[in-house]
């Protein structure tokens, strides 16, 4: 068959922190390839809506497989597969990704008969089957594991066997130049382990592995980073290094091999702490920039996000991340419960570290446990305002003085890091940037004030709404293992109690 991957467009932050490579659309089509199917791949986060028309119309694929790893993005893939379908009535369409296993049948509903079926779980290990099925009877689909369908929710998901066999097509890719992580410009991704052992109540990665956890061997990872030719990496683990072995065994494949990067990662406190020589090695080889998830600021945060973690345990890890001489970014969440001496105790604390601190909104998506507790008290449905920058709960303060709050607590970030700021501080690296001609992250430091202003926040709630989360979504007793996509592997008890 000829197949069409299809990556939708940016986000809000995506305008001006970052523009990833699309990793699990890459995974998908490797698996695709390994099949003998013809697969090409779009991204709308750099083509445009006329490529992807030109490839539609001229190409005529057999089938179009849509990634929707972002809930805000949802209406975008919707209209894509009704425009993929118009262009080439013939088309069997698939929509697959995080998001979308958590909403499957809201998808295929609001398709109105554009989408063939939605695929939950891991793409790697369901779209050898379906295009299979497909190929031969369109109708049998609903037999397929993970395939939601007009027949109904087909069998559970499964897990691909092995990481191992996992290696991205990123040949497929025609503008991979146009891929940055703040000063990794360019910057490719590469994951070294899959799943999450902890439950924080905001995250749906732990949901949708089962707590499952699974690690990639060396010899694969090294494999696959020869095959970068980016300078950067961003390893797309949501947490980095839980096992010191597995950290200490690629950092020694990784020199073996004499390979050469810059790494950006993403991590916990209690994780740093613990294997803190793991950490200092990385340093050695090329580790940049560590990501924190600190999430709050007092201990009462930490347990209503059930983060598992201490808030003196986390200020330790920031000392020492600090003490690797790399650059840091933290996350803090926003609650909608803030008030005006909230923000600004919040905005001095980070005019007050050295810190890169971003600020995302409480939101409570699908497939999280936030999702079960707060989602009757969502002020709106719209999927497009689910990307943790805007507010879904009721405020205290007025909706409007939130949002300049908000708006006030972030400019510390572009005062400190963005603009000439940063520019001063990084002159030597971009200065090699921009004799590769690579902008990238230079055309960010100013787009700030554009992105990130009260007003064009308040206007994105006057857009009108043609989808929307639906209402039967929520229910009134739901119980934990109901949001699992993989179903759980059974754990002994001591690890089910807390962190492993």
């Amino acid at each position: 068959m000829r197949v069409l991957g299809v990556h939708p467009g940016p986000l809000m932050y995506s305008e001006v922190f970052l523009r990833l490579e699309p990793l699990g659309l890459e995974l998908v089509a490797a698996a695709a390839l390994r099949d003998g199917h013809v697969v090409r791949l779009i991204d709308l986060q750099v083509d445009t809506q006329r490529d992807f028309r030109h490839v539609v119309a001229s190409w005529r694929p057999d089938a179009i497989l849509f990634s929707c790893n972002y809930l805000a993005n949802v209406p975008e893939v919707i209209d894509l597969a009704k425009l993929a379908r118009a262009l080439a009535p013939g088309v069997f369409t698939c929509v697959g990704g995080h998001s979308a296993s958590f909403v499957a049948e809201a998808i295929l509903a609001d398709g109105e008969g554009a989408i063939d079926c939605v695929l939950k779980g891991e793409g790697e290990a369901g779209i050898g089957p379906l295009l299979a099925t497909a190929a031969r009877d369109r109708g049998a689909i609903g037999a397929v594991p993970g395939v939601v369908s007009e027949a109904g929710v087909g069998p559970p998901p499964v897990l691909v066997d092995s990481l191992d066999e996992l290696q991205p097509a990123r040949r497929l890719l025609r503008r991979r130049r146009k891929y940055f992580l703040g000063h990794l410009d360019p910057c490719a991704s590469i994951e070294f382990s899959r799943g999450c052992p902890w439950d924080c109540a905001f995250c749906s990665a732990w949901t949708f592995y089962g707590r499952s956890y699974r690690l990639r061997s060396p010899e694969s990872i090294v494999e696959d980073l020869r095959s970068i030719r980016e300078p950067g990496v961003f390893i797309v683990d949501d947490v980095a290094f839980i096992q010191e072995r597995h950290g200490f065994a690629i950092a020694d494949a990784i020199v073996r091999a004499g390979i050469a990067k810059k790494y950006y990662l993403e991590t916990r406190g209690d994780v740093l702490l613990r294997n803190r020589e793991v950490f200092r090695r990385w340093k050695k080889i090329g580790l940049d920039y560590m990501f924190l998830g600190i999430e709050s600021l007092d201990e009462e945060g930490l347990k209503r996000y059930r983060k598992r973690a201490s808030l003196s345990g986390n200020f330790e890890a920031l000392e020492f991340a600090r003490s690797l001489g790399i650059n840091v970014a933290i996350n803090i969440i926003a609650d909608p419960d803030w008030d005006e001496a909230r923000f600004e105790a919040v905005r001095q604390w980070c005019l007050e570290v050295p810190e890169v601190v971003n600020i995302s909104i409480n939101t409570p998506y699908p497939g999280t446990e936030s999702w079960l507790t707060e989602a009757r008290r969502l002020e709106t449905r719209d999927y497009r305002l689910f990307d943790i920058q805007h507010c879904v709960l009721p405020t205290r303060l007025p909706i409007a003085d939130f949002y300049r709050n908000l708006v006030e607590a972030q400019k510390v970030l572009n005062r400190k890091h963005l603009g000439w700021s940063a520019l001063r501080d990084v002159a030597l690296i971009v200065g090699g940037q921009l004799l590769r001609g690579q902008t990238n992250f230079v055309r960010s430091l100013w787009k700030f004030n554009g992105v990130y202003n009260a007003e064009r926040l308040l206007a994105d709630h006057r857009r009108e709404s043609r989808y929307a989360i639906p209402q039967r979504m929520v229910r009134d007793t739901v119980a934990t293992q109901d949001l699992y996509i993989h179903a759980t592997r059974r754990r002994p008890v001591a690890a089910r109690k807390g962190a492993p």
